[in-house]
């Protein structure tokens, strides 16, 4: 699916900048819960480990990562 800008709107493409660099905190929120895979969780930690470093943003990454273990049990 794509937008009228032909930008896709496929929230499993978005690539970690997408989903951290937001303007807000409830864009970047939406961009954490809807990561449905460790890889693309690992992806995001690696950005933001390699960028900002934003405390409450890995702390979220580490809870998103224990809710996605959870669901495999």
């Amino acid at each position: 699916m794509s937008n009228p800008d032909g930008q896709s709107t496929d929230v499993s493409e978005l690539s970690p900048e997408q989903r951290l660099e937001p303007p807000n905190t409830r864009l970047i929120n939406a961009g954490i819960v809807t990561i449905n895979d460790m890889e693309t969780l690992r992806a995001c930690v690696a950005y933001e480990n390699a960028n900002q470093q934003r405390i409450p943003i890995l702390r979220r990454l580490k809870d998103r990562a224990s809710e996605i273990r959870a669901q495999d049990d």
